[in-house]
């Protein structure tokens, strides 16, 4: 009888708790439901904010990149192996000749001379001929 009194009290205390729980959401639900009047105040303070916002964007912008600034011409991209530490374009035959030169500061001299002479002589992309006529000293 006293384990039948003990579930009636909890069954009681489960419905109790779940009423409040109702009650609750009804009242969130309630005031969710309710349109948000925005004051006057708000909005002005808002739009002021959003103003400046966006001029100390466009200023920082400006800081950053000015307009008149000089853009160097792009270089355009080649495909394929570099010389080493220089920009020019080379085939892999001219990279596998480089690599067979075994003391590093000659290499370094070579590389540096051939890089010279195709800038000089505009050249696009270092052939083996061209490497082997601008890397004699």
């Amino acid at each position: 009888m006293k384990e039948q009194n003990d579930v009636q009290q909890r069954l009681t205390n489960v419905e109790d708790r779940l009423q409040r729980l109702e009650n609750l959401l009804t009242s969130i639900n309630d005031k969710l439901d309710q349109p948000q009047q925005a004051t006057v105040n708000e909005s002005d303070n808002t739009e002021q904010f959003q103003q400046w916002v966006t001029d100390y964007v466009s200023m920082r912008l400006q800081q950053l990149v000015p307009e008149t600034c000089d853009h160097p011409a792009e270089t355009p991209m080649h495909d394929g192996p570099f010389l080493d530490n220089t920009n020019v374009p080379c085939t892999e035959e001219v990279v596998h000749r480089v690599k067979r030169i075994p003391i590093p500061f000659v290499r370094e001299m070579v590389v540096q001379r051939v890089a010279e002479n195709a800038r000089s002589a505009k050249i696009e992309r270092v052939d083996i001929e061209f490497f082997e006529q601008a890397a004699t000293f």
